[in-house]
């Protein structure tokens, strides 16, 4: 039984693969013409866009990494529709593209879906003989070309696909606003690959030799969309990375990151992270997690952080809290904190609870 559950899995992936590389998106409007792969992906592409005069869209499909917690993603312009269809979506609107998750089944073309979608639309906009835009699609978004010509490629590798927005995301400008945003597509469509080469790829991004800004950008995606693979690149940055705003960023991407480890990191960088701001950024963070374990961290921030400024954080940490969990903290913090600015800290956080027992708590205090 065992044997044939795993021959089951294995057909299951390699169909979800197949069906990855073949599929088409919802076109209309186009002139749709299909070209097999010829001496790699980006030779495809790069041959193209060197002998389009005018503009058009290269397309292919990719296998989509799962969404966080088995939830349906969809990849679309938010156009929706009174029947829960999601489109059309204009190729040639610089509107970007909104991504969502969400526990209930997605419409597409008046077909249900109780499975999310498994697969992922990669188009990429040539004009001037080079890619000037980068856009990613679910399978349940309906897309509008325009009236220009898309060429629609088949058998695309996810590898190949990976390294061709690789070098789009390195070869930008990060002085020219629509080179960045051309990057920006680049890196969620890489974000969004089933495939160990995102990995290395955003591995890459965040090299010490790397922007800031890249790095930064990438560290949302590794948290976000990446998995244990993800987590184990956003420890080292949390240790290594030189810069304390790419560590800022960093303690966000452990916020949204859902994998066992991300809170116990979060919560050493909101500990020992030697600049005031990450520490205080942590804090912040791990009051939107909640649970006792983050509640303890801040409490032990307010309690044992040399610094005045990370304490006042930790308590403002506290006020974002629910309020059954951070209010009687809060109070506390006000009855018996030895340092008189975070008492005044918690007094002032709790003035703007409209909680019940903080007002209880005042009259008590200005009554005795």
């Amino acid at each position: 039984m065992k044997i044939r559950q795993i021959a089951l899995t294995a057909i299951a992936f390699l169909a979800a693969a197949a069906a990855g590389a073949q599929s088409q998106p919802q076109i209309k409007n186009a002139q749709v013409e299909t070209r097999a792969v010829s001496g790699g992906l980006e030779a495809t592409v790069r041959g193209i866009a060197s002998s389009q005069t005018s503009p058009a869209w290269i397309g292919y499909s990719v296998p989509m990494i799962e969404s966080k917690s088995g939830y349906h993603r969809t990849m679309c312009c938010g156009n929706w529709s009174s029947d829960g269809n999601c489109g059309p979506c204009s190729l040639e609107s610089l509107n970007g593209n909104n991504m969502n998750e969400t526990d209930g089944p997605r419409a597409s073309g008046g077909v249900v879906h109780l499975e999310g979608s498994q697969v992922m639309y990669v188009l990429l906009r040539v004009a001037d003989h080079r890619i000037g835009r980068v856009r990613a699609f679910t399978e349940d978004c309906q897309i509008d070309a325009g009236g220009l010509r898309v060429i629609w490629i088949t058998d695309a590798k996810p590898a190949e696909s990976v390294a061709l927005l690789e070098s789009v995301v390195t070869g930008a400008n990060s002085d020219d606003s629509e080179s960045r945003n051309t990057a920006n597509g680049a890196m969620t469509a890489i974000a969004m690959h089933n495939d160990p080469s995102a990995d290395r790829a955003l591995a890459n991004f965040v090299e010490p030799s790397r922007s800031e800004k890249l790095r930064s950008e990438t560290a949302f995606w590794l948290g976000s969309a990446r998995g244990k693979a993800g987590l184990d690149i956003l420890k080292r940055m949390a240790k290594n990375d030189p810069s304390e705003k790419v560590r800022e960023q960093v303690s966000f991407a452990l916020s949204q990151s859902s994998e066992p480890g991300a809170l116990d990191e979060l919560i050493r960088m909101a500990k020992e992270d030697t600049s005031t701001r990450v520490r205080g950024q942590g804090l912040f963070w791990l009051a939107q997690k909640a649970g006792q374990k983050a509640a303890g961290a801040i409490t032990e921030a307010i309690e044992n952080d040399p610094d005045t400024e990370v304490k006042k954080r930790a308590v403002f940490a506290l006020s974002q809290m629910p309020k059954d969990e951070g209010v009687p903290r809060l109070i506390e913090v006000a009855k018996t904190n030895k340092n008189p600015a975070v008492r005044k800290q918690a007094m002032f956080w709790l003035g703007q609870s409209n909680d019940p027992r903080a007002l209880a708590f005042f009259e008590q205090v200005l009554t005795h």
